[in-house]
């Protein structure tokens, strides 16, 4: 199906991140008119904006990145297991010039509206600069890590110095040298940060609200030997990422905790402290996120390593969890963060015991005392999964309007489409990841939307909207096993609970890729996918 008079492109993508880039290669290989939308002058989503000192993956490169082609897997040699994110930047850029891309890609546009156009069949899609486009087809890849959340504190625009968030990072490279830093928030970018920078500031505080179960990453260069293997391997390594539960090569545990002796697991808890990021989740125990005792029994292991580490004991009590299991919360993977509590330029500002007051011109004032600085840094993450599309001015039929039908949470189909929301997707989005490697999950959602589009080309639709039933088959899902989760409703981003105000809902898909996996079968085994495809006008056979 390509193009009518009343649409200007088949398929329409919203951003140029790691999936929007897939959904366009996957569009465009396909035989459709297709042209993508990126709000930032230049490609790589969440690697354009995070430019940060250290910014770098936590999953290991070579799974993280595209494995559709072994000619483009081969092509590009990662320098270290966790790539930093100039090389990250580096390989998004040169896959869209690998394939021909650039050419339907237009940066500088950043969407405010998408309306439905009921009479016509078609998206009405409008940028900042007031271009539109009719499309047939939207998939909107804004993901869940694309807006900033900053703190609700008083006078936070008050602050004379520079003041920057880790998620929109200036393109001039910012200098620390001798200065006064503040780091609000210890997740995975603040984590990152202090390590890159207690080394040339004067001095830099970090604020921490809740302390976090941060481990470490464990990072490596890869050598040729390494390299070699990778690619003799490749499709075999393309199998586990595309069929794993978690979506990584890290090789199960294979056991329960209750296979082990007290002292064998202790041996088995250093083995796993010294394993690469995300394996601390993917190859513990199989019943870690599930046995509490055994949780905390793991927990006192790192809070036994944080004791070792740290040399200040006051320090390092408040950078142990007192109330939350391993994995209630999204856990860095970094290095050196606990180490930099030891550097005399680095301090622990608690904030439970001496909270924000304001910020003023100066600097900060909690309930202990005021600090000057120099540079005052956002380490406080995202709203995730529902923040871009809440924010689009997507208004489907049937009075559907996102930004206030998902104010006390998102429903959805498949964690990629909505009742009410016809011919629109957005693979990464609510429900839109299963806990594990985030482009693998978002690679099979994609897939499954191209394979939708070219059954409707061939059959004659031109409609695609899930049922009422079928988004109540979904929502149930998530909403039963959600509680089942180690996610925590009050810790966790992934419940929304680090911005203020948000409704806490579980944001992620609960049943993971087997779960997604079995309903949209279910869906695409009959002729009219269970009624979500149809045809206003008859096209093609």
């Amino acid at each position: 199906m390509m193009s009518d008079d009343k649409a200007d492109v088949d398929v329409l993508v919203i951003g140029a991140g790691v999936v929007g880039i897939y959904a366009l290669y996957r569009a465009v290989e396909a035989g459709f008119s297709a042209v993508t939308l990126e709000a930032g002058d230049g490609v790589g989503g969440v690697w354009y904006w995070n430019r940060y000192p250290a910014a770098r993956f936590d999953s290991e490169s070579y799974t993280y990145g595209y494995i559709f082609s072994k000619e483009l897997f081969d092509e590009w040699r990662w320098s270290e297991e966790f790539a930093t994110q100039p090389e990250i930047e580096s390989y998004l850029n040169h896959v869209v010039d690998r394939f021909e891309l650039r050419r339907h890609i237009r940066t500088g546009a950043r969407v405010v509206s998408a309306l439905w156009d009921e009479a016509d069949n078609v998206w009405v899609v409008t940028t900042a600069q007031g271009d539109t486009l009719r499309a047939r087809w939207v998939i909107s890849a804004t993901g869940g890590l694309s807006v900033p959340n900053y703190p609700d504190i008083d006078g936070l625009n008050s602050f004379q110095g520079e003041a920057h968030h880790t998620g929109a990072w200036p393109h001039t490279p910012l200098d620390f040298s001798g200065k006064r830093v503040a780091i609000i928030g210890n997740g995975p970018s603040g984590a990152q940060l202090l390590p890159a920078i207690v080394d040339v500031v004067e001095a830099v505080d970090l604020y921490q609200r809740t302390p976090t179960w941060t481990t470490p990453l464990n990072n490596a260069p890869i050598e040729d030997e390494r390299w070699q293997w990778l690619s003799d391997n490749f499709d075999e390594i393309a199998t586990v990422l595309n069929t794993s539960p978690s979506g990584f090569l890290h090789e199960p545990a294979g056991k329960f905790s209750t296979d082990d002796s007290p002292e064998e697991r202790q041996a088995f808890y250093e083995k796993i402290w010294k394993s690469p990021g995300f394996a601390k989740l993917t190859a513990n125990y199989y019943d870690m996120t599930t046995n509490r005792e055994v949780n905390l029994e793991f927990c006192e292991f790192l809070a036994d390593k944080i004791r070792k580490i740290v040399d200040d004991p006051e320090t390092a009590e408040r950078l142990i969890p007192k109330d939350q299991l391993f994995g209630a919360k999204r856990p860095p993977f970094v290095a050196d963060y606990f180490e930099s509590f030891n550097k005399p330029s680095a301090s622990l500002v608690a904030l439970r015991e001496t909270p924000i007051v304001r910020i003023d011109a100066r600097g900060i004032e909690t309930t202990e005392q005021h600090r000057d600085y120099d540079i005052i840094v956002y380490a406080t993450g995202f709203d995730f999964g529902t923040g871009a599309l809440t924010r689009m001015g997507v208004k489907g039929h049937g009075g559907l309007d996102l930004s206030v039908d998902w104010v006390d949470g998102p429903s959805d189909f498949g964690g990629f489409s909505a009742h009410h929301m016809p011919n629109f997707f957005f693979p990464g989005g609510p429900h839109g990841a299963g806990g594990g490697n985030y482009p693998r999950y978002s690679q099979d959602q994609v897939d499954w939307i191209m394979k939708t589009l070219i059954y409707a080309r061939e059959h004659g639709f031109d409609r695609f909207e899930p049922t009422a039933a079928h988004q109540e088959t979904w929502m149930t899902m998530v909403e039963t096993l959600a509680p089942l989760s180690i996610f925590s409703a009050e810790h966790s981003h992934y419940y929304g609970a680090n911005v203020e105000g948000k409704a806490r809902k579980f944001l992620l898909n609960p049943g993971g890729r087997a779960k997604l996996h079995e309903i949209l079968d279910g869906v695409s085994a009959t002729h009219d996918f269970g009624g979500a495809l149809s045809s206003s006008v008859r096209v093609g056979v």
